[in-house]
Formats: structure tokens, sequence, C-alpha cells
């Protein structure tokens, strides 16, 4: 990828995944998809598995099992998604992500399934969801959750996803940037708010993204913003920025480059927090 704008980049990913729903489709329909996904195994409960963690004092982590990126290429080569599962498992994560974008990710649906079947852990699937029956397609794979991204959504379509999540019976992570996309984020019922601290312009992360839409939740006097779980996504690397971030009351994190360039991710996360519990 060498195109340097992230608005770009986005729209073409998105233009991709927009023929991708369109040839699936064609090869199976919604209704079908449906019945696919009504045949799945029951669901783990991905936000249960970090209210969990949180209520035990505990940080609740995501680890992200992620092969590439468009910013930086090849992450993984050693790619094991089964592996990386059960090292995550023993390394105290809460819940997994797995990407399975083809094109721009090197993901696969075949990782989520393969990294699930691996471990009893909740998995998110990461991907650009525009269309419900992408939503369908997550839970017949076995997902337990599902991204809905606020910056490539309209509001009537993170209504009418988030609907197809819950009758699917799906959690939702929805991801945010600043302060006008948290508001958008809050007319959904969804208590997970992930902020994403990767500046979608400029690719500079700053933590300080989590920390002030925080700061705007917990002083907010909106009913709506009341028992919403903010997970902090991107540039958490060192413990330094785990302290300061659960100092600031955040104590759900996802993290996945940080990790997957470990030789033993799983010890990476466990280093990470363990001195921090």
């Amino acid at each position: 990828m060498v195109d340097n704008s992230a608005d770009d980049i986005l729209e073409r990913i998105l233009a991709t995944k927009r023929e991708e729903v369109s040839a699936g489709r064609r090869e199976r329909s919604l209704a079908d998809m449906k019945a696919r996904a009504r045949d799945a195994d029951p669901t783990r409960g991905f936000t249960a598995a970090l209210r969990r963690r949180i209520d035990d004092g505990e940080a609740a982590v995501i680890a992200e099992i992620k092969r590439a990126s468009p910013s930086k290429g090849l992450i993984r080569p050693d790619f094991d998604p089964p592996r990386h599962a059960v090292s995550y498992a023993d390394g105290g994560a809460a819940c997994l992500s797995v990407l399975t974008d083809r094109q721009y990710f090197q993901g696969a649906d075949d990782y989520l399934r393969a990294a699930r079947a691996a471990c009893t852990l909740p998995v998110l699937r990461k991907d650009f969801t525009i269309d419900p029956w992408q939503v369908w397609e997550a839970r017949a794979l076995g997902a337990d959750c599902i991204l809905l991204i606020v910056s490539a959504l309209s509001d009537d379509q993170l209504a009418e996803l988030e609907g197809s999540a819950i009758e699917a019976g799906l959690d939702v992570l929805v991801e945010v940037h600043d302060g006008e996309e948290l508001q958008r984020a809050l007319a959904l019922s969804t208590p997970l708010i992930g902020v994403n601290n990767r500046n979608l312009r400029s690719f500079e992360t700053r933590i300080e993204t989590s920390l002030e839409l925080q700061a705007q939740l917990a002083a907010s006097t909106d009913p709506r913003s009341q028992g919403r779980l903010l997970v902090t996504e991107s540039g958490i690397r060192d413990r330094d920025d785990v302290a300061r971030l659960r100092g600031a009351g955040i104590h759900a994190f996802l993290i996945g480059e940080t990790f997957m360039r470990a030789d033993d991710p799983g010890a990476a996360l466990k280093s990470l927090f363990e001195a921090l519990a």
C-alpha cells in the first residue's frame, strides 16, 4: 500500500468490501447465511468476559491475532492462529480479536475458526462490517462479537448493523476516533466503545485520545453515557502506557502489533500486565 492518505486507504478498503459482499450474496443469500448462523455453536459472552476481569480488579485484554496491516506490512511471518490463541489464553487474555480481511490485512475466515477452536476465549471478528449479510456471516463463522467503525458508516447503517447483531446474538464493539464520533456511538445500545488512538489522517498514535474520551464520558450528564465500557486500542507499548491508562479508569485494552512482534505473544501479554494487576 503506497497511498499515504488514510482516508483514501479506508475508502479503498470499503470499496473492496462492497465488492466482496456483493460476490458473497450471489453465492449465498441472506436467508441461507442466517440458517448457517443459527447452526453455529453458542456464543461465549464477549462483553461479559471483559466485565468479569474488570470486576475482579484486573485489566481486560483483547489480544489480537493479526498477520499484516496496510501501514506496517507483514507483522508476523511465522503466523499460526491456533498457536497464538493458546499462547494468549495462557498469558491471561480475556478475549481474542482475529483479523479476517483478506486483501489489506492478509486475514482469513479460517483464522478465526481455527483460533476459536483452539481455546475457550470469546472472539471478535475484526473486519470492515458494512452490510447485515456480514453480521450473519460472522455468527456463522463462530464469532462472538463484531466491530462497527463509526467513521466508515452512516448513523442509519450503524443502527441497522447493531440491530442485526442483536438479532444474531452477537456483541458489538463500536470504534471511534474523536469526540464527535463518540457522540454518534452513544446513539447505539452497545456498552463497548472502542477508542482507536491512531489518527486516521496523520497516522499519529497518541494514547491521550483514550484519556480525553474517557474523561468526556466520566464528566457527561447525558444518560446515554452511563454503563459504557471504554476499550483503548492502538499504541499501547509498555507498562507506563498501561499504568497511565488504568490510573485514568481505563481497564479494557485491545492490543495486537506489540504482542504479534514478540517471540511469544502470550508471554509478552503477561509481562506487560502482570506487575500492574
